[in-house]
């Protein structure tokens, strides 16, 4: 069942994906917090001819952080954006728990206001 928020959308995959695949897709989202946009990257290059259900979940974590990148570039540039950055950093923070969970429960996960640079 697809849940539709703020909070973003999941929904069940077409095949159940195996413990390996959902601890990929974990730290394809949990990563980002140590490394940025490097984990979904490397991750995505490794794993995309392997599993659908990892691929899909490292594609949007990494649309998800040029998006990040790209809001706080914009932010960074004027003065009250400057110190706006710690809110948009928080709500990073939320989306990345939440979808490190819904990979942990084999759902494909979308993030919230991301652009989908990558297809």
């Amino acid at each position: 069942m697809e849940q539709n928020s703020y909070l973003g959308t999941d929904n069940p995959p077409m095949v159940a994906p195996t413990s390996d695949e959902k601890t990929m897709a974990i730290l394809a989202h949990a990563l980002t917090l140590v490394v940025w946009i490097f984990a979904p990257l490397i991750i995505y290059l490794v794993k995309k001819d392997e599993s659908g259900f990892v691929r899909e979940h490292a594609k949007e974590s990494l649309n998800f952080q040029i998006t990040l990148y790209i809001v706080l570039i914009g932010l960074f540039i004027t003065i009250i954006g400057i110190l706006l950055m710690w809110i948009v950093g928080l709500v990073a923070l939320v989306l990345v728990i939440i979808a490190s969970i819904k990979a942990s429960e084999g759902k494909v996960y979308r993030y919230p206001f991301t652009l989908r640079l990558i297809k």
